[in-house]
């Protein structure tokens, strides 16, 4: 679309942005309890370091988002931001990578690298702007290929990933204690305070970097990045406008997560991403029964195989915790009864609340003759008005649906 009409596109986009996510969808969110969201995001939000020869984005993302998270912030709702769909594409055949194709590229040095530029200007806009001071965690990538041998140089990716969130941090002032592993927070009061102008002093002299030379050259490759985006973005307290000034430091004191896909995700000698650990960081898991290979699709396997996952047990002794569920949904292989969705509901919400929470995939979807009736079963706010959720996230029509499931070894 962006490629058959560059003249207009942008402006497309824009309208669909302000209309598909308004206030009155962050309102309906705080009203049914939700207090956190997980945002899926191009590469291309970042402008700099799409290729635009050959890469075909709409741009202004930047404002959409960062004006939800506002709106979110607001409404007192945190986030998640995911590289959902890093450049050179990381899933063939998936729309949700930005481009549906069989050509996945993005595991490379030069989009490995290009990752890490966004995700250091991600971390720097996190801890920078007001607006995306609720912003708790930044994801690598989502949903990997499974196989590991088709993911070369994945694991040195998410060791590289974490390490350029710690740099950024450090170059904030932010410490992380590297030997112990463990969250530390930064003493911050109104006096500190950092020049901009020898933040790039350091950065060319290598001083102050503190890591190898890949980190270094994506921060000197971000910095210039932020600075470009402080003039679109009011309020980030970054910019050459300021080059010479002392800026204040009002910046989160708390460390970012860092998150990845948790270890079971992939097979064939994966890397464990708890190995790239520096700081706090969490894992992320995804549970779809609806495309198969879970269990028998009838409803008596679907709640016989959720209430004995031992998925957040399992994880804990690979050292993927906290654990959260990204994204799962209602959807399955039969044809079921609203009876069955509300049994459903409930055995997957106590699972998944086993570890740091669930996140459903979606707040909503298109309502319209060609989606027809799919709401039904991705949709939160629609589940919630047919009564497979209640109002309360947390709350359960029956707490104890999974008994006559569970198997005497989980019990």
């Amino acid at each position: 679309f962006v490629q058959a009409y560059p003249n207009t596109a942008d402006q497309k986009f824009n309208e669909h942005w302000d209309t598909w996510f308004t206030q009155d969808d962050v309102n309906e969110l705080k009203d049914l309890g939700i207090n956190t969201v997980r945002i899926p995001l191009g590469y291309w939000i970042v402008e700099a370091i799409v290729d635009r020869t050959t890469e075909f984005y709409p741009r202004g993302g930047l404002k959409q988002l960062r004006r939800g998270l506002q709106q979110l912030k607001n409404a007192g709702i945190v986030a998640i931001l995911v590289h959902h769909a890093p450049p050179g594409v990381s899933l063939p055949n998936e729309v949700f990578t930005g481009r549906c194709t069989t050509d996945v590229e993005f595991y490379t040095d030069y989009n490995y690298h290009r990752a890490l530029i966004w995700a250091a200007v991600m971390t720097g806009l996190s801890h920078l702007h007001p607006d995306f001071s609720t912003v708790f965690a930044i994801q690598a990538v989502n949903e990997p290929i499974n196989d590991a041998n088709k993911t070369p140089g994945y694991g040195d990716y998410q060791k590289n990933f974490v390490k350029t969130i710690r740099a950024m941090e450090d170059l904030l002032g932010i410490k992380v204690h590297q030997s112990r592993r463990r969250h530390h927070s930064r003493d911050v009061d109104a006096s500190d305070s950092l020049n901009v102008t020898s933040v790039f002093d350091n950065m060319i002299n290598q001083g102050l970097c503190g890591y190898e030379k890949e980190i270094c050259d994506v921060l000197r490759e971000a910095l210039p990045i932020l600075i470009d985006i402080s003039f679109e973005l009011p309020g980030l307290s970054l910019g050459i406008r300021l080059f010479s000034a002392i800026i204040s430091l009002w910046a989160l004191v708390d460390h970012l997560l860092s998150s990845f896909m948790d270890f079971s995700w992939q097979y064939n000698n994966a890397s464990n991403p708890a190995d790239a650990a520096i700081g706090p960081q969490g894992y992320d898991d995804h549970l779809y029964y609806v495309f198969g290979g879970v269990a028998d699709p009838n409803p008596d396997a679907y709640l016989r195989s959720i209430c004995n996952l031992q998925r957040v047990q399992n994880d804990a002794n690979d050292r993927n915790s906290p654990l959260w569920f990204g994204e799962w949904g209602l959807a399955t292989e039969f044809n079921n009864t609203d009876e069955f969705l509300v049994k459903w509901a409930d055995a997957q919400k106590l699972a998944y609340s086993k570890g740091a929470g669930w996140i459903f995939e979606n707040f909503k979807i298109e309502k319209s003759e060609e989606a027809g009736d799919l709401a039904r079963e991705w949709s939160y706010p629609e589940a919630v008005r047919r009564g497979y959720f209640l109002r309360d996230p947390a709350a359960l029509h029956d707490p104890n649906v999974c008994d006559p499931y569970i198997s005497p070894a989980n019990s």
